[in-house]
């Protein structure tokens, strides 16, 4: 077979692109990281310019490296960092404003007010989400009102809003598609995830004008084909978000499987199968994907600092010079030493939902050394995943004795073992661990039958590494009480900032 999937995952922190092969093998890759821009305390933006120009660059360094063209690549599929907001003018195609990132705070006290005015209840059950400024909802509604003359070029039909997967496909076709897909509408709190549509309450409620609005189409289709950046037109032809796309390319396909990704953040996902799900834990009920006429809803637990608390320990506290470098300085001590660390930088996410948290480091004695805040640092994820998973059985009844993971941290044994003891259950690790761009490539694989169903893809998920619990149980309990004082003490900071302000 001369013809490839071409994969382009669009994340927090790098744009990349994955060229795979017909069984599902990455064939070559290329990752840029970009700026973070972070105007002010609570406050997370991106250069939507610099989003577009670093995927398009490493798309085209894929193919160079793969010796291909353009015309070996039978599809291209999306998948992207969720929530985060772009408005852009229909005509030029440039954006009104920086792209605001979904860790971005800024409209939480909005929020708050919409909470205190009683409309959780409703918004809950249109949309499966809680309300957070995580969604884009408020950061939409935030650029209208506070860029000159958006919300009057909006009311005129004259701007464009898309999370990052229609800005990419708006770029790759040079405007000819605004389009998103259900998985990533019902990350905005504006779409019904029952009637599969914009919901116009929703949209009064939070006064976004429906023109600004991309069609929602599949996450499986050939919405269009590419123009100009390559030498021959290319299908766009899949799109997910990145936690979706994950989902599928983990191949949890049935009801009752789970995965967890650690990336920038992380986040745990059970498919629920064709009913959405109600959860009394404060997780999000989210579509998984819609292939066809078939769709998959999930639950979802999101984290919103995971891998991003080793970019803290390597950027602003130089401890470590490189990422790679944490997993040697945590095993230079033999425990945490008492340190806790809650990485609450953007507030606590599943199943706390305390957007006035800020990051917690407790313990500290003399003897606290480097070494032992790298390594409350990687158990916090852990910890954070605990919590989720606990939610999660909580809500779906069903023991997961299974965790399927993947994301840039999980080549870290040390973490992945503590995870599998921490949780009491087997955490496996397959050998494809680009899972959330495999997805995206199945997806659009499918919609032009590169690939020619769901089933033939479950064959080729394969485990490469099985982590079981050897922990005892009671070091585990010493530990989960250790991690849960740790998080009472950043919520009770959290209540005085709340007075404070």
């Amino acid at each position: 077979m001369n013809k490839f999937i071409l994969s382009l995952d669009q994340g927090t922190t790098s744009s990349r692109a994955i060229i795979f092969d017909g069984s599902g093998v990455p064939v070559s890759s290329a990752q840029k990281e970009f700026t973070q821009i972070f105007p002010k305390p609570g406050w997370v933006e991106h250069d939507p310019d610099e989003i577009w120009s670093t995927q398009a660059g490493v798309a085209a360094e894929a193919l160079e490296k793969a010796r291909l063209e353009s015309s070996n690549i039978a599809a291209i599929g999306i998948t992207n960092q969720r929530e985060t907001t772009i408005i852009w003018n229909r005509r030029t195609g440039r954006p009104v404003y920086n792209a605001i990132v979904w860790q971005d705070r800024r409209t939480a006290e909005f929020c708050e007010r919409l909470k205190a005015e009683g409309l959780g209840k409703v918004i809950l059950e249109k949309t499966g989400l809680v309300i957070d400024a995580y969604f884009s909802a408020t950061k939409v509604r935030w650029i209208l009102d506070n860029v000159e003359e958006t919300r009057q070029l909006a009311e005129k039909g004259e701007l464009a809003f898309g999370t990052v997967d229609s800005w990419l496909a708006w770029n790759l076709t040079r405007g000819g598609l605004h389009i998103t897909d259900v998985s990533n509408a019902s990350r905005t709190m504006l779409f019904n995830i029952h009637t599969l549509k914009w919901d116009q309450e929703l949209l009064r409620l939070f006064d976004v004008p429906e023109s600004l609005l991309p069609e929602v189409r599949s996450s499986s289709d050939i919405y269009g084909e590419t123009s100009g950046l390559f030498k021959s037109a290319i299908p766009v032809a899949g799109i997910a978000g990145d936690q979706q796309a994950a989902l599928f390319g983990q191949m949890c396909t049935e009801p009752g499987m789970v995965k967890n990704t650690y990336g920038t953040g992380c986040f745990m996902m059970m498919n629920t199968g064709r009913k959405p799900p109600v959860s009394e834990s404060r997780l999000l009920a989210t579509v998984g994907w819609k292939i066809g006429n078939d769709i998959h809803y999930a639950l979802e637990g999101s984290i919103f600092i995971a891998g991003a608390v080793v970019q803290w320990l390597r950027d602003g506290l130089k401890i470590i010079s490189r990422s790679s470098e944490v997993e040697k300085i945590a095993s230079e001590v033999e425990s945490n030493g008492g340190v806790y660390f809650v990485p609450a930088f953007a507030g606590l996410g599943a199943p706390y939902w305390n957007q006035h948290a800020r990051g917690t480091l407790v313990g500290i004695t003399r003897g606290t050394s480097s070494a032992h805040i790298a390594r409350a640092s990687l158990e916090s994820i852990a910890f954070q995943t605990l919590d989720v998973l606990a939610a999660m059985q909580h809500d779906s009844g069903i023991e997961i004795k299974e965790l399927r993971v993947d994301g840039g941290a999980t080549v870290n044994n040390a973490l992945m073992q503590f995870q599998s003891d921490i949780l009491r259950t087997r955490v496996v690790r397959p050998k494809i661990t680009e899972t959330t761009a495999l997805g995206a490539a199945y997806l659009s694989g499918l919609a032009v039958k590169y690939w020619d169903s769901v089933d033939d893809l479950k064959n080729q998920w394969q485990p490469d590494r099985e982590f079981l619990p050897v922990m005892h149980d009671k070091e585990i309990e010493l530990l989960v009480s250790g991690w849960i004082r740790a998080v009472k003490a950043a919520e009770a900071w959290a209540e005085g900032y709340q007075q404070k302000d």
